[in-house]
Parts: C-alpha cells; sequence; structure tokens
C-alpha cells in the first residue's frame, strides 16, 4: 500500500474564502459561511496510518510504502478478501438479530478499527 505526502495542510474555512474571492464576491458580506459542526460519522482528522503500522520512504521523497507490524503490508486476493468480509458482516448481522448493541459496536470496530460511535450503546437500538 503506498501513502502519498499531501503537502500542508489547508483550512476548510480559507479554502472557502479563497473560493468566494475567486468567485469576484466578498466573503462575509456577499457569501455568508455558516459553520454546522460535525455531523454524526464525520471526523477533525483523517488518519492514513493506524497504531502498529508504520511507514517506510521509497525513492521518491514524497511516496511511502506501508508496513505492518515490521513487514510488508501484503493484501489479501479479492476471494480471500471477500470471504473474511462475509463472515465478519453474518456476525454483525447476527448481533443486529439479537439486538446486542455492545456486540453490534464491538464489530463494527474489529471491521473498521477508526470507528468511534458517536452515541453510547444503550442508544444505538
Amino acid at each position: 500500500i503506498f501513502i502519498l505526502k499531501m503537502g500542508t495542510p489547508v483550512k476548510i474555512i480559507d479554502m472557502a474564502r479563497d473560493l468566494i474571492r475567486l468567485s469576484g464576491r466578498e466573503p462575509d458580506k456577499d457569501v455568508k459561511i455558516t459553520f454546522i459542526g460535525l455531523r454524526d460519522g464525520e471526523k477533525l482528522y483523517e488518519e492514513l496510518i493506524t497504531v502498529g503500522e508504520g511507514i517506510v520512504p521509497t525513492k521518491h521523497e514524497k511516496i511511502m510504502v506501508l508496513r505492518t507490524d515490521g513487514q510488508v503490508a501484503v493484501s489479501p486476493s479479492l476471494r480471500e478478501w471477500s470471504a473474511l468480509l462475509d463472515a465478519q458482516l453474518k456476525e454483525l448481522n447476527e448481533a443486529a438479530g439479537r439486538f446486542d448493541a455492545p456486540a453490534i459496536r464491538r464489530k463494527l470496530q474489529e471491521i473498521v478499527p477508526e470507528y468511534t460511535p458517536s452515541l453510547p450503546s444503550s442508544e444505538i437500538l
């Protein structure tokens, strides 16, 4: 898996103001910018790597290779990945059928390690 260096982060507000100016208008005068906050499931930051993963430089300074636990990450075949996902979704469906909110949350976090629910388990169902 390759990771590309994206450069300096850009604030959305700065980008919005620049786009308004580029369209010949003035921010906060001609076009009002409204802050609505995060919606369920939105993130403030996007993590490109997670705990236990590392990056290895390549010959190009802006391209890196993702390594996991000291090994080069190897993608499973589509068939293997599909079988794994089917099994995980079956377990998730079984937990949902039992209305077992804690098990649903655990399974979702297993499938998507970066998943952080916005509601406590008691309010999921």
